[in-house]
């Protein structure tokens, strides 16, 4: 049986539904589970990690790794996968997970893969499935090593009604020596208050089609309406209206939300390469030949200064 390792993805205290949904898809290919978390003050998380799947909980709880740093966390999941016996280690992908999976995969002379969208093995090889040139090849990877470090693509993988508990078998990691290489001093975070883009379920995200500031406020009001996570395409950054941590795109954020609206956005394949996981898309754009038509669910051809208003006011009118 082989053995799957995911490293949990924490964020303000919480494991993240990413975490569940990478431990679902290792049990659905026959995997024996474990997680790890890595970080501070760990232990109200440990219920998580077995309801979400795993059969082994490996915790590195210690104050020296409350902020990130890419060495000593790599030093964690090292020490876990050998402990563990590990043939593959998963991570979510975030910004902190792209930085480790490969220090992981070096340190244990392995191979690693990034944005993969499906694992499965064919006879005694690891296969991995992920997406290339702006999504506009699929490939298909034969791994020519006996284990894998894969960084797996937001949404990639999906919880399923057989989704079960794992078992309760905690393992304490030491504390890693501090990486005397780089010092994290401080970690500054977005304090707009705003909802994460990798985390919300709905996301609205904005394009050359809205002009200006005024264009923006109006959009941005929508996904205030609905609790959305609010995004861009690259055009607007490169135009310095709207900043980069809020891009969606091949050099941005990969979402994956249950539904994602563009608004004024014509669908440029770097944009689509960020959103096309997304459950259902609906698109707003006043050129019915728009690029991004081809890959909505729905879509509203008009202008985004009428359109945009009679949406909120009927979702206004739905959630009275």
């Amino acid at each position: 049986m082989a053995k799957v390792l995911v490293i949990a993805d924490i964020k303000r205290g919480e494991v993240k539904r990413s975490t569940a949904e990478l431990l679902a898809k290792a049990r659905s290919i026959g995997a024996e589970t474990a997680a790890v978390a890595i970080g501070n003050n760990l232990e109200a998380l440990i219920p998580s990690l077995v309801s979400g799947g795993s059969d082994s909980q490996y915790i590195a709880d210690d104050p020296g790794l409350e902020l990130f740093s890419a060495g000593p966390y790599a030093t964690c999941v090292v020490d876990a996968a050998s402990q563990f016996g590990a043939d593959q280690i998963w991570f979510a992908s975030t910004e902190n997970s792209k930085a480790v999976a490969p220090k992981v995969a070096a340190r244990l002379g392995v191979a690693c893969a990034t944005d993969i969208t499906d694992v499965a093995y064919t006879g005694d090889n690891i296969e991995i499935t992920r997406p290339a040139i702006a999504n506009k090849v699929i490939q298909r990877v034969k791994i020519n090593s006996e284990k894998l470090v894969a960084v797996v693509r937001a949404g990639a993988f999906k919880m399923t009604d057989e989704s079960t508990a794992g078992s309760e078998n905690v393992i304490r990691l030491s504390a890693p020596p501090t990486d005397l290489g780089a010092v994290v001093k401080e970690l500054i975070a977005d304090a707009s208050g705003e909802i994460d883009l990798g985390d919300a379920a709905i996301v609205v995200s904005v394009g050359r089609g809205v002009k200006d500031q005024k264009g923006i406020d109006l959009v941005k009001g929508l996904a205030d309406d609905l609790g959305a996570g609010f995004g861009t395409s690259r055009a607007m950054v490169d135009s310095g209206l709207m900043e980069h941590n809020k891009q969606v795109g091949q050099t941005g954020k990969i979402v994956a939300p249950k539904l994602y609206i563009s608004v004024g956005i014509s669908g440029a394949i770097q944009h689509l390469s960020g959103m096309t996981g997304s459950q259902v898309i609906l698109a707003v754009n006043n050129d019915p030949e728009a690029p991004i038509f081809n890959v909505a669910d729905y879509g509203i051809v008009g202008d985004l200064f009428e359109v945009v208003p009679i949406l909120r006011q009927q979702i206004k009118s739905i959630q009275r």
